[in-house]
């Protein structure tokens, strides 16, 4: 029924209820788990906050996030340094998020760009099965303002998505 399931995480307790799942899963099919973290690239080096940012850069108002030179608030710059230390430490994340699987097979990568993208391409690409990931349990106001990965995900994605809430009890 699974032979390739996708486990996207990003370190947080909510990716993290999510690991076991994957992974009794993955047992009970003999599948391989298919480890991915995304380093979010939408929004560095912007000096507002991308709680306030839409996936195209645009702010509340509509406006596009574009500086005008001065360093002030809003502008744009190039942070290849800072990416690549997030890749770093993405690259850290799966390689032991794959060791916790145990006899478990896994893939790991590590990719950049809009996460929800990323993890629905990933998947069309990697002829996954399933999708297994954490959610924070945010609502209202924090949900609609933050956005929330794992519903675009379960909203774009081909495959089934599995949602494991960070408190859930195993």
């Amino acid at each position: 029924m699974y032979d390739n399931i996708l486990y996207p995480t990003d370190g947080s307790t909510g990716s993290d209820a999510a690991a076991e799942h994957a992974r009794l899963l993955a047992s009970t099919f003999g599948a391989t788990v298919h480890v991915l973290h995304v380093v979010d690239t939408r929004h560095t080096g912007i000096g507002v906050s991308g709680a306030f940012l839409s996936d195209d850069g645009s702010g509340l108002s509509g406006k596009t996030d574009e500086g005008d030179g001065s360093g002030t608030v809003g502008e744009r710059r190039d942070f290849d340094e800072e990416d690549d230390a997030q890749a770093g430490r993405g690259a850290e994340l799966v390689e032991e998020a794959a060791a916790a699987f145990g006899d478990v097979e896994t893939v790991t990568a590590v990719e950049s760009g809009n996460p929800h993208s990323v993890i629905v391409d990933y998947a069309d690409a990697n002829d996954v099965d399933l999708i297994v990931m954490g959610t924070h349990g945010r609502t209202g106001v924090d949900r609609y303002l933050l956005g929330s990965v794992t519903e675009k995900v379960v909203r774009l994605a081909d495959p089934p998505v599995m949602t494991v809430r960070a408190d859930a009890d195993g």
